[in-house]
């Protein structure tokens, strides 16, 4: 899972409880499956929230 537009990928941690427990977890980006214009050439590819609403802002 990783964004082809900004290389965004998984993020790894803890949880920490209260009584400061740590356990692993890891946070996951908002990848959605898109078509992309790179070009004049229409693409599906995938790309975080984030490059999307960026696409949308320059494309209109």
């Amino acid at each position: 899972m990783k964004c082809e537009i900004c290389g965004k990928s998984v993020q790894f941690g803890h949880n920490v409880s209260h009584s400061n427990r740590r356990t692993k977890r890891r946070w996951l980006p908002n990848i959605v499956r898109t078509s992309l214009i790179m070009n004049g050439i229409k693409k599906r590819g995938r790309m975080c929230t984030r490059c999307l609403r960026s696409q949308h802002k320059l494309v209109g």
